[in-house]
C-alpha cells in the first residue's frame, strides 16, 4: 500500500470515528448519570435525518438555518422520550427500564416505517461539503475534514459545560448519588431531562454529518451504527466522555484500516466492532478510560 492510498484510509477512519464518537458521547452521557443504557439513541440519530430532510426537500428551507432548527427539534424529541418511557420507571427495577428503553427504540422505527415509509431516501448535501481538496494524488472530500473539526468543538464545548457551570455541576453531582444531590436543592427531573436533550442534539449533530457522507436514509438506518457506538462507548469507558470519543476513534479507524489491509475480510467490517467488544470485556471491562463502579446494594 501507497502512502497516498494509507493517506486516503487513515483520513476516511478519522472521519467515521468522529461519527461514531459523537453518537457515543449520548450514550455514555446518559449512561454516567442514570446507569441505564438509551437503546433508542440510534433511532433519534435516525429520525434526525429525516427531519432535516423534510425540513431541506419537501419545506424549501436552506440548509444553514435547517441544521441547527433540527437540533433543537431532535433535543425536544430525546427529552420527550426521557419523559415518556424513562421517567416513570426511574424508582422501577433495572430491567424495567431496559425493556422500556428497547420498546421505545421499536416505536421510533416502526413509527418512522409508517410515516416517512420504508423505502431509502436520498439525503441532501449541499455542494459545499461535496467540493474536493487534493493533496498530492490524494482526492478528500471537504466534509471529511469538517466532520472531525465539529466533533472536536461539541466535545470542548461539552467539557466546559459539565467542569465549568452549575449545570455541569449538578449533572456530575447526580452521577455520584441522587439523593444526596436532591437533598442539595438539585432538581433532578430537569438535570436528567437536560442530560437526555444534549445527548439527543449531539445525536443530531452526528445523524446530519452521518446523511452528508453516506447520502441514503432510512428507517432502520440506526440500528448498526447505534449498536457500533455503543461499543465505542464501552470501549473508551461507558461514562467517561473522553472515553467515548477515543473509543470512537479506535473503532472508525481500525474498522476502515481493517477494510484497506485486509480488503477479503470486507465483509466482516461490522463483526469487527462485536469482536473488539469482546476482547474489551474480557481484558479490561470498564474500558480504557472506566472506572469500577461499585454496584449499590
Amino acid at each position: 500500500m501507497t502512502f497516498d492510498l494509507f493517506l486516503q484510509h487513515l483520513s476516511n477512519g478519522i472521519s467515521l470515528g468522529s461519527l461514531y464518537a459523537l453518537i457515543a458521547i449520548g450514550y455514555t452521557m446518559v449512561y454516567g448519570i442514570l446507569r441505564l443504557i438509551n437503546f433508542a439513541h440510534g433511532d433519534i440519530f435516525m429520525m434526525a435525518t429525516y427531519f432535516a430532510f423534510f425540513g431541506i426537500v419537501t419545506f424549501g428551507i436552506p440548509w444553514y438555518i435547517t441544521f441547527p432548527v433540527i437540533l433543537i427539534i431532535t433535543a425536544l424529541l430525546g427529552m420527550t422520550v426521557e419523559a415518556t418511557a424513562y421517567r416513570p420507571l426511574r424508582d422501577a427495577p433495572k430491567i424495567s427500564i431496559l425493556i422500556s428503553a428497547i420498546g421505545a427504540s421499536f416505536l421510533l422505527e416502526n413509527l418512522a416505517i409508517v410515516l416517512f415509509g420504508g423505502v431509502p431516501k436520498p439525503f441532501p448535501t449541499p455542494e459545499v461539503f461535496t467540493d474536493v481538496v487534493k493533496i498530492g494524488t490524494v482526492s478528500i472530500q471537504k466534509l471529511t475534514f469538517y466532520i472531525p473539526v465539529v466533533t472536536i468543538v461539541f466535545l470542548v464545548g461539552l467539557t466546559y459545560l459539565i467542569n465549568k457551570t452549575k449545570v455541569g455541576m449538578a449533572m456530575r453531582a447526580l452521577s455520584k448519588d441522587h439523593e444526596t444531590a436532591r437533598v442539595m436543592g438539585v432538581n433532578v427531573n430537569q438535570i436528567i431531562s437536560l442530560t437526555f436533550g444534549i445527548g439527543s442534539m449531539l445525536a443530531a449533530v452526528g445523524g446530519i454529518m452521518w446523511g452528508l457522507k453516506f447520502p441514503q436514509i432510512s428507517p432502520l438506518m440506526g440500528v448498526i451504527p447505534g449498536m457500533k457506538c455503543f461499543i465505542a462507548a464501552v470501549i473508551g469507558g461507558i461514562g467517561n466522555i473522553k472515553g467515548a470519543v477515543v473509543g470512537g476513534f479506535i473503532l472508525g479507524v481500525g474498522e476502515i484500516l481493517l477494510v484497506a489491509f485486509l480488503p477479503d475480510l470486507t465483509g466482516y467490517r461490522d463483526a469487527f466492532a462485536f469482536v473488539l467488544l469482546i476482547l474489551i470485556l474480557l481484558y479490561k471491562p470498564t474500558g480504557i478510560m472506566g472506572e469500577q463502579i461499585a454496584e449499590k446494594v
